[in-house]
C-alpha cells in the first residue's frame, strides 16, 4: 500500500477546514434606519458632500455596510468584519452625536487631514471601490464643508 504525499493530505485538509468555515460567517454591520445621532441629523451636509461621504466613507465608518459579494467568502468576511470595527471605532459617521464636543472637533481635524493625506478612504478601498476616490477638488470641498460644521459645533 502506498502512503499518500504528505502535501497532498495537507492540501486536502485546508480544502476542508476552508469547506468547514464557510459555515461560520461573520456579523453583518446593517441597521434598518438611519441613527438619530447621525451627523446628518444635527448637521448640514451637502448633497454632494453627502454622496462622497457614503462612498468613500461609510462602509466602514456607519453603522450600515454595503457588502461585496466576496464578503461572503471566509476567512474575507471575517477580515472585513474586522477591519469595519476598527474603522466605527475610530470615527462612526451614525454616532456623531454622541460625541462630545472636543471629540467631534478632533475627529473632523482628522477627516480633513486624513483626506487631504490621501490616507483616506484607503488605497486598497478605492482599487475595489472606484467611485470613492477622491479628486482635489472633492478634498477641498470636503474640507471647506468640515470648516462650517465646525463653527456649528464651537
Amino acid at each position: 500500500m502506498k502512503k499518500k504525499p504528505v502535501l497532498k493530505k495537507i492540501i486536502i485538509a485546508l480544502l476542508v477546514l476552508l469547506g468547514v468555515i464557510q459555515f461560520f460567517g461573520a456579523e453583518k454591520n446593517r441597521t434598518a434606519v438611519v441613527s438619530e445621532n447621525a451627523l446628518e441629523k444635527h448637521y448640514a451636509v451637502p448633497a454632494h458632500i453627502q454622496t462622497l461621504l457614503r462612498t468613500g466613507c461609510y462602509d466602514c465608518h456607519s453603522n450600515n455596510t454595503e457588502y461585496p459579494w466576496y464578503s461572503k467568502i471566509q476567512p474575507v468576511g471575517w477580515w472585513l468584519a474586522n477591519h469595519i470595527s476598527s474603522g466605527k471605532r475610530h470615527l462612526n459617521f451614525d454616532e456623531f452625536n454622541t460625541y462630545p464636543a472636543k471629540k467631534k472637533l478632533r475627529k473632523l481635524d482628522e477627516v480633513t487631514e486624513t483626506v487631504n493625506k490621501g490616507e483616506m478612504p484607503l488605497t486598497s478601498y478605492v482599487l475595489i471601490h472606484r467611485k470613492a476616490k477622491l479628486s482635489d477638488v472633492d478634498r477641498k470641498e470636503i474640507e471647506a464643508w468640515v470648516k462650517e460644521v465646525k463653527k456649528q459645533i464651537q
